[in-house]
């Protein structure tokens, strides 16, 4: 069970469960020190030999006749800059006198059960009090009169802790943070490999690997939103670890923007972490009687590798993030109809679009871009959420009706943060946009983004929003968001809050999304920007699955999937077959690939279905009817990793359920070969003693046999063709489905 415990004598806290501790204690200066975080090790009183500390030349020291103590040379919990500590700080406080020193002394602490929610922000939660754990700090700085308290929520279940700290002004003057970290962890060694997540527009989430050295390593946002550029998310891990076994540490921040994590090296070789908004730009007014929240980081422990560690996200981002009608449930298979006519269509065109799609069991039909104002190309309209008239003679209303007379849900598109400079919106509120006074205003795909650090604004949108959405059937929204901030001002602040707007805004899309999803609970909201731009676990919190990328070629997709389900459940990745020639990167990639690899997601289709050859109508019918039967499985199973499309020509992944009565095994190669070795995988997660079914070979085999020998992957490269089989291609894949067999043990 999971267990917090305070000792008296020695000021010590130890965070436990049955598979991690956390140990940290007041120190000599009043400040927290951190003494071990891992693998969970018995409690006891006393643990001070962990903090070490020795006189040291170019040192500056806390006390006058002590020239051991060195806050540049001891783990601490929540660092500051200035008293002896030359490190970057958690936390950074201009004062009014122009001083940025902090002191924050322990002053008391709280331990209680279940978990707090955060005012205005996304944040885990537990649904009972025994889920979890929580430990509140309550640090003061006298001089100030600010209180800092430090949350620590530790689960159960998992080997998880969630952090955030929050700042409250008891002083009469207002000070300003210009730094307020989530979180920092002082490990004691920087053996460690760094992992993070980077692309960009098309190839987001590709996984990098480089050795953790002296100095500082970083990735972060400046953009006002997370970006596809670099993912909230970072992974320690020693040097020999792999999939399956070996010490990994995940971090993983519940914001959607501007962030910094954050690796620093001493010369000492002591590694501090920090997670947070990012201090670039950032500037709060904390004003007498207010307090800040800063969002919420997640800390995952493994001592059994990086699947371990994926599979514990997954579970707490799956069940105690996201939320809900949807949480829970198999996603329907949706045909959008962006890729199939982008801005060309009618009404008629849609219906006979969903005709065809509801023949080959699509569940859900989206329209996508273009349906309001007089948005004909992406130079207008934005911001005016009005039917247009021309290509919706009958209204939301109408096209949602005949939709849902085919037996098909109705989804729509929106992109409500934004607004071209051609609509009614911006005529009427040239303002509500972010541009800085006497500077020219940048534009991304000719749209300007609104103020919503402005409450008016947002409540204008959410009106707009409302109306659509309670008058016309409407069972699906995806959410787009298509460039970044620049020229960051708002004109409804003062000066000294604009180093706000970032912060605020990302407040407002919080609160309509709130609103939205309160007002429609059993709406399914997919989240987009640019495809995978905001593809992060604040956004998680309202909406339960995500457009993964904009590009939906199964060849790309192989290295974007595998990258996020570092982090993200599979259920919150949406993943669609598309047209070929793809309209990304043009390649043409066999359908049974396409579906191969969505499957691993939400699942859908980015086309028009009645171009597609009667033989592809058959495939595509076998596909749904496929994914609706497995879709637990896919979506809700176990999901292990076991080859790496950044290592080699081939990626393998596999899903198991949670009876582990069924697995399903993706396989992907890219490029052929010709007369190739025999190829075999070890998999993972199967029961050992239970007789598995290979259903595509019709051959039996114990779990323990599958893991420890191996599933036989080889085929025909070259050569004669035995039987019927197909010649081999590029971007071959095949699925492998393995049935326990019910009769035997």
């Amino acid at each position: 069970m999971a267990s917090i415990i305070f000792h008296e004598n020695t000021k010590t806290f130890h965070l436990y469960n049955q598979k991690i501790s956390y140990i940290m204690c007041v120190l000599e200066n009043g400040h927290l020190g951190q003494l071990y975080y891992g693998k969970k090790i018995h409690d006891k009183e006393d643990f001070s030999y962990l903090v070490e500390k020795c006189g040291r030349p170019m040192t500056s020291y806390i006390f006058e006749e002590d020239r051991t103590f060195s806050l540049e040379h001891i783990k601490q919990e929540y660092p500051v800059y200035g008293t002896t500590d030359y490190r970057h700080p958690a936390v950074e406080i201009l004062q009014e006198n122009g001083s940025r020193i902090s002191d924050f002394q322990y002053e008391s602490y709280e331990i209680r059960k279940g978990k707090h929610k955060l005012n205005g922000l996304p944040a885990t939660y537990t649904e009972s009090d025994e889920e979890a754990v929580t430990l509140s700090v309550k640090l003061y700085d006298t001089e100030t009169k600010i209180r800092l308290t430090l949350f620590y929520t530790i689960f159960e279940e998992e080997a998880v802790i969630a952090r955030s700290a929050n700042f409250y002004n008891e002083g009469e003057k207002p000070v300003h943070l210009l730094a307020a970290m989530s979180m920092s962890l002082d490990l004691p060694d920087q053996d460690y490999i760094w992992m993070q997540l980077s692309g960009a527009w098309a190839r987001e989430r590709h996984i990098k690997n480089r050795p953790l050295e002296q100095g500082i390593l970083a990735i972060d946002s400046l953009r006002g939103n997370s970006s596809h550029n670099h993912n909230p998310f970072m992974v320690l891990k020693r040097p020999g670890a792999t999939e399956q076994d070996g010490e990994v540490i995940g971090f993983s921040l519940i914001y959607s923007g501007n962030f910094r994590i954050q690796a620093e090296v001493d010369t000492y070789d002591v590694t501090r972490i920090t997670a947070g908004i990012n201090p670039a730009g950032f500037d709060w007014k904390l004003e007498s009687g207010d307090s800040f929240q800063t969002p919420e980081a997640i800390m995952v422990y493994s001592d059994h590798g990086l699947n371990d560690m994926s599979q514990t996200f997954h579970r707490l981002y799956r069940k105690r993030l996201a939320r809900g009608y949807w949480r829970d449930r198999p996603r329907p298979i949706l045909n959008n109809n962006w890729e199939a006519t982008y801005f060309d269509f009618t009404e008629d065109r849609l219906v006979e679009i969903a005709k065809k799609a509801k023949e080959c069991g699509v569940e859900l039909f989206v329209l996508d871009d273009g349906w309001f104002g007089k948005r004909n190309n992406d130079h207008a309209g934005l911001g005016d959420w009005v039917e247009n008239p021309e290509r919706l003679p009958h209204g939301m209303k109408g096209l949602a009706e005949k939709i849902e007379s085919l037996g098909m849900k109705f989804g729509l598109w929106f992109e409500p943060e934004m607004t071209n400079k051609d609509s009614d919106l911006y005529r009427a509120h040239p303002d509500w946009i972010i541009q800085t006074p006497n500077r020219s205003t940048s534009h991304g795909r000719y749209q300007y983004v609104l103020d919503f650090s402005r409450k008016e604004v947002v409540d204008y949108i959410y009106e707009m929003m409302y109306r659509i959405l309670s008058g016309a059937k409407i069972s699906y929204i995806k959410w787009d968001m298509n460039r970044s901030i620049t020229e960051c001002y708002s004109k409804a602040l003062p000066a000294d809050r604009q180093g706000e707007v970032f912060h605020r805004y990302i407040l407002g899309v919080y609160d309509l999304y709130d609103r939205l999803t309160r007002a429609f609970p059993e709406v399914l909201f997919e989240s987009c920007a640019s495809g995978g731009g905001r593809f992060d676990p604040g956004i998680l919190y309202y909406a339960p699955q995500g457009w993964t990328s904009d590009d939906s070629d199964a060849i790309e997709r192989l290295k974007i999937q595998y990258g996020t389900s570092l982090c993200y459940p599979i259920s919150s990745m949406g993943s669609h077959v598309s047209v070929i020639p793809n309209h990304q990167v043009f390649r043409n990639t066999p359908l049974h690939t396409r579906a191969n690899v969505a499957y691993f997601g939400t699942f859908g289709y980015e086309l028009d279905l009645n171009k597609l050859k009667e033989e592809e109508i058959r495939e595509v019918k076998e596909e749904i009817t496929f994914m609706k039967e497995y879709r637990d499985t896919l979506q809700f199973g176990t999901f292990y990793r076991l080859k790496s499309p950044f290592e080699g020509n081939e990626t393998v992944w596999m899903s198991v359920s949670e009876d582990k009565k069924t697995a399903i095994v993706g396989w992907y190669r890219v490029l052929n070969g010709v007369n190739m070795p025999y190829t075999r995988v070890k998999l993972e997660g199967l029961d050992p003693d239970l007789l598995y079914e290979n259903i595509q070979a019709h051959t039996e085999h114990y779990g323990d046999e599958l893991m420890n020998l191996g599933l036989i992957t080889t085929d025909v490269t070259s050569g004669e063709v035995p039987g019927d089989a197909k010649p081999c291609t590029d971007f071959e894949s095949r699925i492998y489905l393995l049935k326990a067999r019910e009769d035997r043990e």
